[in-house]
């Protein structure tokens, strides 16, 4: 039997699963394919949520001569072959040609197709999924259009493995879905239906003739199934970008759902290194002995293994989203750097340099000063009254200011 991916693969726009912003008759991408118009497309999104699929309908609609290419295997020479099928017999109602995984095409190769898509003898639908504008050659992505294919919800793939159910039955093999076994494959498959039917063909391999299929069943051949986001691609960033962002907003909760999944995944360095940054980049001057105390937790970590590195990991998170924040630091250390990139900047001032010259104002010691401050040139010339760091509104800097403007007023006192 062929696979059930195979089997149950769509057939028109209206059978694909999920994608309802794209695929509802009212989005201008049903109506712009409906009314036969095809233009260079990008479909960007992960693994088994219908890229392909919705591809091969639109050629198979358009009446174009269909070519599909992987940019792992595909050589500049197969990209000139597609390419020499224009203006033949096969090519005469167009050339469509899908390909997948452009990330990995090379600059050279992208740019061959960039002559012919140009010229319209070609239309393109690349598939990829990383970010297209990280990965694809710029002259290419402006004449394409980006589409955002999203993983399924539970639901739609629950509805999918029904129809799997269906289509079985039709062949004559029945199989029942016992308790919450459809939810497990569903959930497990994270908005992968291509992952969920290749649960579902596990389970009935074991199971010879009619069958009901366990709980019990579902979990073990889900058990080693990321849910959570292969460190290769994007939702792994954007489960570590949640991650952060939960901290920063104060949700302990939120946080440590998103270190779970990261953890149960088995990727510990990645939440280890980004609890480092927001010890610094999200809490800051605002809790400053933060940063210690995580770098002893992430030490932990790393001394224990999982599964126990969870234990002073949450620890960690619970304290960073529950901290006082301030990005006062970061923030003026962006603003340096941006005048650094932008060569806004000049010589450091002679009393300054490793080696005084002895012309001008000679380096005054701070420590002989009283409070240990005196009035002096810092910044370069091209620089001086710029402020990159303002204090942040929490305890810690603005009884730090308090300090520092008690301190300025003496000094200016002192001047003769």
């Amino acid at each position: 039997m062929e696979p059930l991916a195979v089997l149950l693969r769509p057939q028109t726009l209206d059978d694909v699963f999920g994608q309802r912003h794209l695929l509802s008759h009212s989005s201008v991408f049903y109506k712009m394919i409906a009314a036969g118009t095809v233009p260079n497309m990008i479909f960007y999104g992960p693994s088994g949520v219908g890229k392909t699929t919705v591809a091969r309908i639109i050629a198979k609609n358009s009446g174009m001569s269909f070519h599909a290419l992987n940019g792992t295997t595909a050589s500049t020479a197969d990209i000139r072959e597609v390419i020499a099928s224009v203006g033949t017999l096969m090519g005469q109602g167009g050339v469509l040609l899908y390909l997948d995984e452009i990330q990995y095409l090379n600059k050279k190769q992208q740019q061959t197709l960039l002559e012919f898509i140009e010229g319209g003898s070609v239309t393109l639908i690349a598939a990829t999924t990383e970010n297209p504008h990280f990965y694809v050659y710029n002259a290419l992505l402006s004449r394409c259009t980006v589409f955002e294919f999203r993983r399924l919800d539970t639901a739609d793939i629950e509805a999918a493995l029904d129809r799997a159910a269906a289509e079985l039955a039709a062949r004559g093999r029945h199989i029942t879905f016992a308790g919450d076994t459809r939810r497990i494959l569903a959930s497990a498959a994270a908005g992968d239906v291509r992952k969920a039917l290749n649960f579902l063909e596990l389970l009935i391999a074991a199971e010879p003739g009619d069958a009901v299929l366990t709980e019990e069943a579902a979990g073990q051949v889900t058990a080693f199934s990321s849910a959570l986001g292969d460190r290769a691609d994007d939702n792994h960033y954007n489960l570590l970008s949640a991650f952060q962002k939960s901290i920063r907003g104060s949700d302990p909760d939120a946080a440590l759902h998103y270190l779970a999944r990261l953890l149960v995944a088995g990727d510990l360095i990645s939440p280890c290194r980004r609890l480092l940054v927001i010890a610094s980049e999200d809490i800051g001057l605002a809790y400053p002995q933060a940063a210690a105390i995580v770098n002893a937790c992430v030490d932990s970590a790393f001394r224990l293994g999982l599964p126990e590195a969870a234990i002073p990991l949450a620890e960690a998170v619970v304290l960073l989203a529950t901290a006082p924040k301030s990005n006062a630091s970061y923030m003026a250390y962006q603003q340096a750097a941006a005048d650094v990139e932008a060569g806004r900047y000049s010589d450091v001032p002679d009393h300054l340099k490793s080696s005084p010259v002895t012309r001008g104002e000679p380096y005054k010691y701070a420590h002989d000063y009283k409070n240990h401050y005196v009035v002096q040139q810092y910044m370069p010339d091209a620089l001086v009254g710029k402020k990159y760091y303002r204090y942040g509104d929490n305890k810690t800097e603005q009884a730090a200011r308090a300090y520092w403007e008690r301190i300025l007023t003496q000094a200016k006192e002192s001047q003769p």
